[in-house]
């Protein structure tokens, strides 16, 4: 499986293949329709796009991460390593936040 981050959305500008079948209750149907309309899409591209969305989110918000042996070890190399100074940090830390500025 390829690992590289794809978007999903925009399903229109793609060919399309798989086949995708789902029920809906009549008040979702309904609500599914005011949104794509409102959105000027059609109910297959509204459908596809926002289900896409919420898959990428769902899978971006993943706390478990599966790496190599090798790449776990340089990650715990980095956290051991000591704390270096950032000068650049240290300056915006020591600003006001643009919202408390009066």
């Amino acid at each position: 499986m390829d690992s590289t981050p794809v978007s999903l959305t925009q399903s229109s500008r793609t060919s399309r293949s798989a086949r995708l079948g789902l029920r809906a209750t009549g008040q979702q149907e309904t609500i599914l329709r005011r949104a794509a309309e409102v959105a000027h899409k059609s109910l297959t591209d509204f459908i596809l796009d926002s289900a896409c969305q919420a898959a990428e989110q769902t899978l971006l918000e993943q706390r478990l991460f599966m790496v190599s042996g090798t790449q776990y070890q340089a990650l715990m190399d980095l956290l051991d390593r000591p704390a270096q100074e950032n000068q650049g940090l240290q300056d915006l830390f020591s600003r006001k936040a643009p919202w408390n500025v009066q």
